[in-house]
């Protein structure tokens, strides 16, 4: 294994010691380390000049808008915290993100992609990222005991910030589980990996997420994120609340939560217009 150098390690050691995540410690180490690599150079020896040139240099490249600011993050971190270096936060700017709306699986759609996930272990994964609206890593990394069926939820543990929550155990979906476990005995992990005591890896599930957009002849493009997009949007429809949308989903913003308004169509659909409230006739003009 290769030596880790004092200036990664004093990264490293930072990033510890204020409880960032492994996915984020692993994003930053990695996008410092590219950054290096681009000059040739220690990042230590680099400047502010030099980090405005390695995002042109992305920009150029075509690489999408997120992984730029996630490159902005990480330099931030490493120039701001490690180096202790002032104005990190106002000299290394962010780049403004367009808004996308997320694509959205209809019901039947829904249906088509999960019957059409190869092997019993991803269908059964990928079926509960939809029926609680989970990440693909938070799947992952469901052990069996968060499986609550006396209360009817399941404990995420480790989600997005390091934050735990619950989310709701459907009955159809815990049908579905019992019936897994029957069949597969999961141990620890509740979708275990090849290797004995790992789960399931979160690359695993992409694929076979990929796999099932295919057979399933989607014309939209379809992640595991898709499916979380979609859990959410069918629950406004449905009539939920957003703000328990929002605990749900372990949004820390409300913000975040409400763009799902923007693609619930049956919502919008049904909204009735101010033109419908008037007694308007519109007939053609008289003939000269």
């Amino acid at each position: 294994m290769a030596e880790i150098s004092p200036l990664r390690r004093r990264m490293i050691d930072d990033m510890m010691i204020r409880n960032l995540s492994p996915a984020t410690q692993q994003s930053y180490i990695y996008a410092v380390t590219k950054f290096s690599r681009y000059f040739g150079r220690s990042p230590d020896r680099l400047g502010y000049d030099d980090v405005r040139a390695y995002q042109l240099h992305l920009i150029a490249r075509h690489r999408s808008w997120s992984h730029v600011n996630q490159a902005v993050c990480a330099l931030r971190f490493f120039y701001g915290v490690t180096l202790g270096r002032a104005g990190a936060l106002e000299r290394i700017t962010a780049a403004r993100e367009p808004q996308k709306l997320p694509v959205i699986l209809a019901a039947d759609e829904i249906v088509r992609f999960l019957e059409a996930v190869p092997g019993l272990r991803n269908r059964v994964a990928l079926t509960t990222a939809y029926g609680a609206g989970l990440r693909v890593g938070e799947v992952a990394r469901l052990t069996t005991g968060a499986i609550d069926s006396s209360r009817m939820l399941i404990r995420v543990e480790h989600g997005k910030g390091g934050k735990d929550r619950y989310v709701m155990l459907s009955p159809q979906l815990l049908q579905i589980l019992r019936a897994y476990w029957r069949l597969a005995r999961p141990g620890q992990w509740l979708f275990p990996g090849r290797d004995a005591g790992t789960s399931v890896s979160v690359a695993t599930l992409q694929e076979a997420c990929r796999t099932a957009a295919r057979r399933a002849e989607l014309s939209k493009p379809v992640t595991v994120h898709t499916l979380r997009h979609s859990f959410a949007t069918h629950l406004l429809e449905a009539g939920t609340d957003i703000r328990i949308i929002q605990v749900l989903l372990g949004h820390a913003r409300l913000a975040t939560t409400a763009r799902y308004t923007q693609v619930a169509t049956h919502l919008i659909a049904e909204t009735a217009s101010p033109l419908d409230r008037l007694g308007l006739m519109v007939a053609p003009p008289p003939p000269h």
